[in-house]
């Protein structure tokens, strides 16, 4: 079971009130919607990172790559 802390942030009133407006009209707890919010963040840059070093592996001919997916039946 994971344990639960608690932040606190300063952040501009327009935007909090935008926030509750929302989880307001959706019927959603802020503490959730937050939660969801720094994780969506966080898988972000995640994939970004991953994707900064996929762009450096070294690629191949697109002849290559579709004879491939012919050998595997897959074209």
């Amino acid at each position: 079971m994971s344990s639960q802390v608690q932040i606190a942030a300063r952040i501009d009133a327009r935007v909090r009130k935008a926030v509750a407006a929302y989880c307001k009209a959706r019927g959603l707890k802020m503490s959730r919607f937050i939660e969801d919010a720094l994780l969506d963040k966080l898988e972000e840059i995640s994939d970004a990172e991953e994707i900064s070093a996929l762009r450096r592996e070294p690629s191949r001919p697109f002849e290559e790559f579709v004879a491939e997916l012919r050998a595997r039946g897959r074209l």
